[in-house]
């Protein structure tokens, strides 16, 4: 192999690995045996982003990067694409999204430029066969992400409410019928309405600029970090997480708050001390 370097190089790379003397394993996949990769790839960005690590990101970018670069490289190979047509369709709709930046646009604010990003994609789907308003959204977005789209898109159409009051009537009329749902023990109605609960909760979330899939993300992995915290402390103590009361593991779980809450107030404080209280 020739001394490429950057991209020709991990492109190089691919070449040889789907190549006739190349890795039995990466010969054999598909676009669609890639997805399950790419998902994960995606989610070590953020997670390295979360970390703060600008090492970790480095690496976890080469690796989603690589992903992208294996995918093109199943297309060349069926005759439908390459990774140059990508970069040039992709450069190409940068510089046509972005008027105010290449064009006589003007744009002094973010709300303008997204105005005209909006402007312009509707220009882009207008021209191309589609089944619905929301059938741009797409079909594989995690359900909360999806969800948030989807309310974000139909609000844009002036399909809303007019203040959070009445979003949180309607959390609370949903909550009542999923109890209503409950006391019935229909599994499919159950269901239904705890879906409905929860569509409900993620437009609270977008109605003051909460992510929801960001949210519940930074939940979960607190979540994980304190219960990490209940089985060190139980270890140290000679016990198991299947052997431990539920007083003890209660009991950790609120040291464990506490910490965080120390940690958040500390860094506060090396980020801004005046404005934390002694």
């Amino acid at each position: 192999m020739k001394n490429k370097e950057g991209l020709p190089k991990l492109i190089a790379i691919m070449q040889r690995l789907r190549g006739a003397k190349g890795c039995p394993w990466d010969k054999e996949q598909t676009m669609e045996s890639l997805i399950p990769f790419i998902v994960e790839e995606a989610y070590e960005v953020i997670g390295a982003i979360d970390a703060k690590s600008p090492e970790m990101l480095k690496e976890e970018l080469g690796d989603l990067l690589f992903q992208i670069i294996f995918m093109c490289q199943l297309a060349r190979e069926k005759g439908d694409f390459g990774i140059k047509d990508v970069m040039a369709l992709s450069a190409e709709k940068m510089i046509r999204r972005h008027p105010h930046v290449f064009g006589k646009t003007k744009a002094k604010t973010s709300k303008d430029v997204l105005k005209h990003w909006a402007r312009i994609k509707k220009e882009e789907k207008d021209g191309k066969k589609r089944k619905g308003y929301l059938s741009d959204i797409p079909e594989h977005l995690p359900a909360l992400l999806k969800a948030h789209k989807v309310t974000e898109k139909a609000a844009e159409a002036g399909f809303d409410w007019s203040d959070i009051k009445e979003v949180f009537e309607k959390v609370e009329e949903e909550i009542a019928e999923f109890k209503a749902e409950l006391k019935k023990g229909n599994i499919q109605r159950m269901e239904a309405e705890f879906g409905d609960l929860i569509f409900a909760l993620v437009n609270v979330g977008r109605f003051i600029e909460i992510n929801p899939e960001e949210a519940l993300r930074k939940t979960i992995a607190r979540f994980i970090t304190r219960f990490h915290y209940i089985e060190d402390k139980l270890i140290k103590k000679g016990k198991a997480l299947d052997n431990a009361s539920i007083e003890e593991m209660e009991n950790f779980w609120k040291e464990a708050k506490l910490k965080e809450k120390n940690q958040a107030l500390q860094a506060l404080k090396t980020i801004s001390p005046q404005h934390v209280d002694n």
